[in-house]
């Protein structure tokens, strides 16, 4: 410190002494001089520090001692009661329906398709609709003398329907006709000749309507009913044509857990005095049981026939009714098991259906009805776990007149010139064995796929074989959707080897000798495709018989061959 006060002392003293000394040195003209050798030069002296963390090593440990209690006090809010609206159970938003669509199109050898619908929208007080098809085809095909053939055929089906619906019943009623219109161009061309197509035409057509009143069970403990009213009139020339009345009922109720009920099935045949045929009728009659459950289900019934036919006398049929079924491996696997037959109604719309190439002369209303005296049949179905179900199932069947059919070739004469392009039909007795299976599935949610076959084996009582009937048969179908805009199918059928059979004639009318021609196994491949532009408007085509394979019918009876179609579709 007095270091400092002399430091400040000597440079104050030294600020002022020059002026001083001026000031004098013009007073008294004095000079004086100061001389510095060294500048002051304050210094301190060097320190050593030293520098150390504490350590702080506490021995004394405590324990903390905590204690609580909770006194809980229930809290009451307060509240108001209101009343709260009834739920409302609203139904799915149902799709919206077209009064009608028209869908139209054309394919080669002259083929045009038009088919028109028309429909109310819904309504709870009934339906009225109309609906008509028509399907034609005008094109040749080559025989096997290379002689092209006219084989055009038309379909024509039409239908007008409605239904007024009550509270716990229903009336339906429609008027139908159904047109079909074929011509016998098969014929043996071992001796050629030349034929008008008036000539070997066919035509048939049927009209008629359909009255039914029928409950409509909200409860399955109600008993149902089902009963109709029909009549129908046929027409082939008009000499040959035959009316139809019918009845059909059904009531069925559930009673002590058991379901029971009966059918009554009645129809009535009278054909125009130039057939010389009297009245036929068939009778039918089933009454039966059921009872079923997740686990198993059985049916006990039996089928009372009787039928008057071609002969005066009256016959009666009795056949079981018999099903029984149980489940092994729950929604996988399911047995199923029967004892039954039936009386088949062979009436002329059901034999032109399977052949409509019959001898003009009216032999199609003398046909017996197939009387299938027993079935025995069994199988397993279920769901193979692949998003579909497959069927394996035998039979074995004993019929009585199955239709066979026959191709006759008689010699030319002033009134007939027959060669081969009619038909007569030769029933016989047989014992028939079937192997059915069935498998479907998808590959993704895109793509699925469908499997069929049936193996069969004919023991027949008067004929060698069972007529242009296949030893087996087998379809296999791909079927792809995109997202409901892209359909596409392609399918492929077999047949396997069929023996024909044809009745020539070479001496005169009364004298048949059968000679048996054999058709290999057919293949055919088919394509179609569906394109929706729009939910009203869609394109289509298809394609049959790809591999162009000539395909027989019947004996001297080709088929087109190859063939395609397309068209639209629209909704009004």
């Amino acid at each position: 410190m007095i270091k400092r006060i002399i430091i400040l002392f000597f440079l104050f003293t030294l600020f002022f002494l020059p002026v001083k000394s001026q000031v004098k040195k013009a007073e008294s003209d004095m000079k004086r001089e100061v001389t510095l050798y060294n500048p002051y030069k304050p210094s301190l002296a060097d320190a050593r520090k030293k520098s150390f963390l504490p350590e702080i090593n506490d021995t004394a440990r405590v324990y903390p001692v905590f204690q609580y209690e909770v006194k809980s006090k229930p809290y009451s809010p307060t509240y108001t009661i209101s009343t709260i609206k009834a739920a409302s159970l609203l139904s799915d938003p149902l799709p919206k329906l077209y009064k009608s669509y028209v869908k139209i199109g054309i394919g080669n050898n002259n083929t045009p398709l038009a088919e028109i619908s028309i429909t109310n929208h819904r309504s709870k007080k009934g339906a009225v609709g109309f609906y008509a098809r028509h399907y034609s085809s005008n094109g040749k095909v080559p025989l096997e003398n290379k002689q092209k053939a006219f084989a055009g055929f038309m379909d024509n089906d039409a239908s007008l329907f409605g239904k007024k619906f009550f509270d716990r019943s229903f009336i339906d009623i429609s008027a139908n006709f159904l047109q079909r219109t074929r011509y016998a161009y098969g014929y043996n061309t071992a001796v050629p000749f030349e034929f008008n197509k008036k000539d070997i035409k066919l035509s048939y057509f049927d009209a008629g309507g359909k009255f039914s009143l029928a409950s409509l069970n909200l409860d399955s403990t109600d008993i149902s009913y089902d009963f109709g009213l029909s009549y129908d009139y046929f027409h082939n020339t008009s000499e040959r044509k035959m009316n139809h009345i019918g009845f059909a009922g059904k009531m069925a109720g559930l009673y002590q857990g058991f379901y029971v009920g009966s059918e009554l099935k009645i129809d009535h045949y009278r054909l125009s005095e130039s057939l010389d045929l009297e009245p036929k009728y068939i009778l039918s009659l089933n009454p039966f049981i059921r009872k079923s459950s997740d686990q198993w289900n059985f049916n006990v019934g039996v089928r009372l026939s009787v039928e008057k036919n071609l002969e005066d006398k009256v016959k009666l049929y009795f056949h079981p009714d018999l099903a029984f079924g149980f489940s092994i491996v729950p929604e996988y696997m399911r047995f199923f098991a029967g004892l039954g037959g039936k009386l088949e109604n062979n009436e002329p719309l059901n034999v032109i259906s399977q052949n409509p190439y019959m001898v003009p002369d009216g032999s199609m209303f003398r046909v017996p009805n197939t009387n299938h005296a027993l079935i025995i049949s069994g199988g397993l179905k279920g769901n193979n776990g692949l998003g579909g179900n497959y069927l394996a199932s035998v039979s074995y069947s004993l019929v009585n007149d199955i239709l066979l059919y026959s191709n006759i070739v008689y010699p030319d004469t002033a009134g007939s010139v027959e060669r081969g392009n009619y038909f007569v039909i030769t029933p016989d007795d047989a014992e028939v064995l079937n192997f059915h299976g069935e498998f479907s599935g998808n590959f993704t949610k895109r793509l699925s796929f469908n499997l069929s076959s049936n193996y069969y084996q004919y023991t027949l009582t008067n004929n060698e074989y069972a007529w242009n009937k296949p030893n087996w048969d087998g379809k296999l179908g791909f079927y792809y959707n995109l997202r409901n805009k892209i359909i596409a199918a392609t399918e492929l059928t077999a047949l396997g080897k069929r023996k024909l059979m044809v009745s020539q004639s070479p001496t005169g009318w009364m004298t048949l000798e059968p000679s048996v021609i054999e058709k290999p196994v057919h293949i055919n491949l088919g394509f179609s495709a569906e394109y929706r532009y729009t939910k009203i408007l869609s394109f289509w085509f298809k394609v049959n018989n790809i591999s162009w394979n000539r395909y027989y019918e019947w004996a001297y009876y080709p088929s087109q061959m190859f063939n395609f179609m397309l068209g639209f579709s629209y909704s009004l």
